[in-house]
């Protein structure tokens, strides 16, 4: 890689902590937050071209809630068709994994073929972003030639990486928040709905919705909204 005599380490980690806090101030993953990481990435990372993150349940269970172009989104979907390939290495068993050069690399042989008879892509360097009880996720920058990434593109991505696993995880969390409080008034509906129609109290009210989800094996807040969207579909 050539050096790039205005290129300051110091600065481009400043730069990151700053697009960072502020990601984390928005707390959501929703208006782009993702998108943003992934732009910041390639521009603050040494020798990216482009980048993705891959959120993984699973060798098969691959998702890709954001990438900057086509072909960070056709390398995960190689990774799917073969259960193979760097990014489910770096989500799953490394912290930071790098491919020198792709076209010379052994360790995941089909996802290799694939990868070179479809894309440009030469570099790989991915850094785990999270871990969760349900997923794991790294995020990913590529480029077309090979010998791309550095010991600063690592040092930087490393760093990247820590940064935006705090803004997905205030983000993930916040999400969770929203979604009990939404489900606390959809089932707070729905009990006075049933208390209306039944002359129930609030606890008979709540242990017939209970009973149902029970009965039907559908979770509580399903059921509420089921009886809301009926109610309001049928008003008496």
């Amino acid at each position: 890689m050539s050096v790039d005599r205005g290129f300051s380490v110091a600065d481009a980690a400043a730069r990151i902590g700053d697009i960072t806090r502020r990601l984390y101030e928005r707390r959501s993953l929703e208006g782009g937050v993702a998108a943003e990481l992934v732009e910041h990435a390639v521009a603050e990372l040494p020798g990216a071209e482009y980048a993705n993150i891959t959120v993984t349940a699973g060798q098969f269970e691959i998702d890709t809630p954001a990438a900057t172009n086509q072909a960070a989104i056709r390398i995960d979907d190689i990774q799917r068709r073969t259960g193979e390939g760097p990014c489910l290495s770096t989500a799953w068993e490394h912290r930071v994994v790098h491919v020198e050069d792709l076209s010379r690399e052994t360790r995941w042989p089909n996802f290799c073929t694939h990868a070179l008879q479809t894309t440009a892509v030469r570099s790989i360097m991915g850094f785990q972003l999270f871990i969760t009880d349900r997923s794991i996720g790294a995020l990913n920058i590529f480029a077309d030639r090979p010998h791309a990434f550095d010991d600063q593109t690592r040092q930087l991505g490393s760093l990247f990486a820590a940064h935006s696993a705090l803004v997905w995880d205030a983000a993930r969390r916040e999400s969770q928040f929203q979604e009990a409080l939404a489900s606390r008034d959809i089932i707070g509906q729905a009990k006075g709905m049933i208390m209306e129609r039944y002359s129930k109290d609030a606890t008979q009210a709540f242990e017939m919705l209970r009973q149902l989800s029970h009965d039907t094996n559908v979770p509580l807040a399903e059921v509420a909204a089921r009886i809301v969207d009926a109610a309001q579909a049928h008003p008496r």
